[in-house]
């Protein structure tokens, strides 16, 4: 059982750096998935068995490279000299820089369609959530679900922002970054105001950490 998934990551991954050289043309589409099958001599019927959905499966393992990628700089970096905000800005820009903005952009059409739209939405809480996690974060009750969605309001308008940037070195998105991490860190302060209110710990006790990515973006404890 573990050798089939070996295997079926592998053929993933095989995919996934094939569709890549059709994505600028074909974007994350049906001709696309069916040019990379070729590409490889797949077999169609096992290329559906490894990615369903076809080009959109694999533009979800092309985001969760990224993470991946992003992950594995902040581990080689060394971020003790940094505020907590810079820490969160340098996250957000590893991410960035490990992504092609046209791979992302067709990735954007194909997840603003309304039945891919619940993935997209779950791929940038699991960016923020990665980032958080990575960066230290231990929060299981209310203070996860606000962190997490602060962060994706951040990391999804701050794509929005890279992808038409054409700023020498994206330099202009790296201060949009900036002003953004400002906000939650604002966001930050309010709410550590806000808890000192008598009837919000009550309020938002029952409020518990997804278990894993199939729970995003939360749930309540019963």
């Amino acid at each position: 059982m573990k050798n089939d998934h070996l295997d079926m990551d592998r053929t993933r991954s095989e995919l996934l750096a094939a569709i890549k050289l059709h994505v600028p043309f074909d974007g994350w589409s049906e001709p696309a998935f069916k040019l990379a099958v070729s590409d490889l001599g797949l077999d169609p019927g096992l290329a559906r068995v490894v990615c369903p959905r076809g080009a959109v499966d694999l533009a979800v393992a092309y985001h969760r490279e990224g993470d991946a990628e992003m992950l594995k700089r902040l581990e080689e970096a060394d971020l003790s000299g940094m505020k907590f905000r810079d820490r969160i800005a340098t996250a957000v820009r590893f991410r960035l820089e490990e992504a092609d903005p046209e791979l992302v952009r067709r990735g954007a059409a194909i997840f603003a369609l309304p039945q891919n739209a619940t993935t997209g939405s779950k791929l940038i809480w699991e960016t923020s959530d990665k980032i958080w996690r990575a960066l230290g974060d231990v929060s299981e009750d209310y203070n996860w679900y606000t962190k997490r969605m602060t962060l994706s309001g951040v990391y999804s308008s701050t794509v929005l922002y890279w992808m038409g940037d054409e700023s020498e070195g994206k330099g202009d998105t790296w201060a949009f970054l900036d002003r953004r991490i400002e906000d939650v860190m604002q966001f930050e302060k309010v709410k550590g105001a806000a808890m000192k209110l008598p009837f919000l710990p009550k309020l938002l006790g029952g409020i518990r950490a997804p278990k894993g990515t199939d729970d995003m973006p939360g749930r309540e404890a019963h």
